[in-house]
C-alpha cells in the first residue's frame, strides 16, 4: 500500500473498513519522513513514540466497534507555532527553543478528538514572519517539486510535507498569505478560512487581527472534512464566532457553478504577472464559463493601490506588541546582562533572528507617537475602506479569481538579495487578510519544468461553504496535484 497517494478520506475510510491499521498509516509516514526528510527539512520535530501510541489506540477502538472518529488513523503534521501538549514548540526560534507546552491548541485538540494522529511539527519562517521558510533556526525547507526553489512561507514546511506525501493533511496559520502561498509554491491547495471560524486559541500570535489556522492537502475534499472538524466557537477565542456553521463536505459535494457569477481581477500589472499564472487565470475563466457561471470584470483600486502598505502597518505594529512580552525575564531566550535593561538587549538580539528583529523595530517605530498617528490610525481607516470595496463586489458577485503571487516559486536566497520583492509578493494574498476573507490556493496543473500553477479564489466573509464548492468544481476540470517524486538525500 503505497500511502503517501492517499487522500485523508481513503486513509480514513480504509482504517474503518480494515483494510490496513492506523498504526500502519502512522509507522508510513514516519518512515517516508525518515528516509526523504534529510534533505527536503520540512519537518523540525518527529513524535514518532506518541504517534504510534495513539494508532494503536485508534485501532483498539475499531477492534471494540467504538467510534473512532471522522478522521480516526489519518496522520497530520502541524507548524511549528502550535502549542501542542508535551511536544516542543519553537516556532523554528532560539528564542523559544526548548519550550514545551502544557496545553494543546484548540486545533490541535479537535484534529485528537476527531481521531487524527500528530506525526510531527512543521519547519516555518520564525514567529512566521517571512514567505520563504529560509530563516528557520532548524536550516530552510526545500521544495519538493524542485528542491533549488523555496517553498514559500511562513507554513512552508506544512506545504512541502503534504507535497511530499509524508502525510494527507496538514495545518498552517496564515497572517498575510502563509497557508495559500506555500500551498501555491508546493503544489498543493491551501485553505484561508474567514477570520473568525477557526479558534486561534493556542497559536502563537504574529498579529492577532489577521491570524488565521488554515488547513492544506493535495484536494478540496479532504480541506473540506478538515473545516468541518476545526470551524466551531471555542470560548478561549473572543474572535471566533459564535454562529451554527453549515456542512463544508456537503457543500463540496454539491458543487456548482451554474448560474454563478464569477469576477476576474483587473488593474493590475499582468507584465509583472508570470504568463504561466496568467495562463491559469484565464484557464480557470475558461472552466467556470463552461460550466454555467457567468464572468465579470473586477476592479478594486483602493485594495491594489495600498494593501501592502497597510498591511505592514497593521501587522507589524501588532508584531511590535505582541513580541514584547519576550524580553528574557518572563518568556524566551534569556542572556546575563550588567543591569536590567542590558538584559533585555542582550535576550532579544540574541534570542530573535534578523527578519524578525526587523519587523520589531519597524513596527516599534510605526507605533510610536507621531508615526502612530501618523502611519498606524490611516492604515486603519484604508482597511476598513479595502472591507468596503470587497463588500460592494459580492454584492455583485459570487467570488473572485486573481492571483496568489506575482511569480512562480522563488529560487533560494532571492530574499535576502531582493527582500523588497518579497514584500511586494505579498500583494494578493494579504488582501483576504485585511478583509477578513475566506481564500483558496487553487492548483491548476504544473509547467513544463514541473513548477505549480494556481490561482486565488475569495468569496465574502463567512461564505467559507460557497467558496469551497467553487473551488470543488474548478478542481473537477483542472484536475488534483499528485505527490511529489522525491529523492533521497546521499550520505
Amino acid at each position: 500500500m503505497d500511502f503517501s497517494k492517499l487522500s485523508a478520506i481513503e486513509t480514513a475510510r480504509g482504517i474503518k473498513d480494515g483494510r490496513f491499521t492506523a498504526e500502519e498509516a502512522a509507522l508510513a509516514a514516519i518512515d517516508r519522513i525518515k528516509k526523504y526528510d534529510k534533505k527536503y527539512n520540512a519537518v523540525v520535530t518527529l513524535c514518532e513514540e506518541n504517534a504510534i501510541a495513539q494508532a494503536r489506540e485508534i485501532d483498539r477502538k475499531r477492534a471494540n466497534g467504538e467510534d473512532t472518529g471522522v478522521l480516526g488513523g489519518v496522520p497530520y503534521i502541524v507548524k511549528d507555532n502550535f502549542a501542542t501538549k508535551g511536544i516542543k514548540t519553537t516556532c523554528c526560534s532560539k528564542m523559544l527553543k526548548g519550550w514545551i507546552p502544557d496545553y494543546d491548541a484548540t486545533s490541535v485538540r479537535l484534529m485528537r478528538e476527531a481521531g487524527a494522529i500528530l506525526v510531527g511539527k512543521a519547519n516555518m519562517d520564525e514567529f512566521a514572519m517571512g514567505s520563504t521558510t529560509e530563516s528557520s533556526i532548524f536550516g530552510a525547507t526545500l521544495n519538493p517539486r524542485d528542491p533549488k526553489r523555496v517553498p514559500g512561507g511562513s507554513s512552508g514546511g506544512s506545504a512541502a510535507a503534504v507535497a511530499a506525501g509524508y502525510i494527507p493533511i496538514a495545518l498552517g496559520s496564515d497572517t498575510g498569505g502563509s497557508v495559500r502561498q506555500p500551498a501555491a509554491f508546493c503544489g498543493v491547495q491551501g485553505f484561508k478560512p474567514s477570520y473568525g471560524q477557526i479558534s486561534r486559541y493556542g497559536i502563537v500570535a504574529y498579529a492577532s487581527s489577521l491570524d488565521q489556522v488554515g488547513p492544506l492537502a493535495r484536494n478540496v475534499d479532504d480541506i473540506a472534512l478538515l473545516m468541518d472538524v476545526l470551524a466551531k466557537e471555542d470560548p478561549n477565542d473572543t474572535t471566533c464566532d459564535a454562529y451554527t456553521r453549515p456542512s463544508f463536505t456537503q457543500a463540496a459535494a454539491n458543487a456548482s457553478l451554474k448560474g454563478k457569477k464569477i469576477a476576474i481581477l483587473s488593474g493590475y500589472d499582468k507584465e509583472n504577472l508570470d504568463k504561466p499564472l496568467a495562463d491559469a487565470i484565464d484557464h480557470a475563466a475558461e472552466i467556470c464559463r463552461a460550466s454555467g457561471a457567468q464572468i465579470i470584470d473586477a476592479k478594486l483600486p483602493i485594495t491594489m493601490e495600498h494593501t501592502v502598505a497597510c498591511y505592514y502597518m497593521v501587522a507589524l505594529g501588532d508584531a511590535s506588541s505582541k513580541l514584547a512580552c519576550y524580553d528574557g525575564m518572563r518568556y524566551g531566550h534569556h542572556a546575563d546582562g550588567k543591569n536590567l535593561s542590558d538584559m533585555y538587549k542582550k535576550s532579544r538580539m540574541q534570542g530573535f533572528g534578523d527578519e524578525v528583529r526587523k519587523r520589531i523595530l519597524v513596527g516599534t517605530c510605526i507605533l510610536t507617537r507621531g508615526y502612530y498617528e501618523n502611519y498606524f490610525v490611516p492604515a486603519t481607516k484604508v482597511r476598513q475602506l479595502i472591507s468596503h470595496e470587497f463588500k460592494e463586489l459580492f454584492k455583485k458577485a459570487d467570488a473572485l479569481i486573481c492571483p496568489i503571487s506575482p511569480a512562480l516559486a522563488y529560487r533560494r536566497g532571492l530574499g535576502e538579495k531582493d527582500p523588497v520583492r518579497m514584500y511586494l509578493g505579498d500583494v494578493f494574498t494579504t488582501i483576504a487578510n485585511l478583509a477578513g476573507l475566506p481564500s483558496m490556493s487553487l492548483n491548476l496543473g504544473f509547467t513544463d519544468e514541473g513548477l505549480p500553477t494556481n490561482i486565488q479564489i475569495l468569496a465574502p466573509r463567512f461564505g467559507d461553504d460557497r467558496l469551497l464548492a467553487i473551488s470543488k468544481e474548478i478542481e473537477k476540470a483542472a484536475g488534483t496535484p499528485e505527490t511529489a517524486q522525491l529523492s533521497a538525500q546521499e550520505d
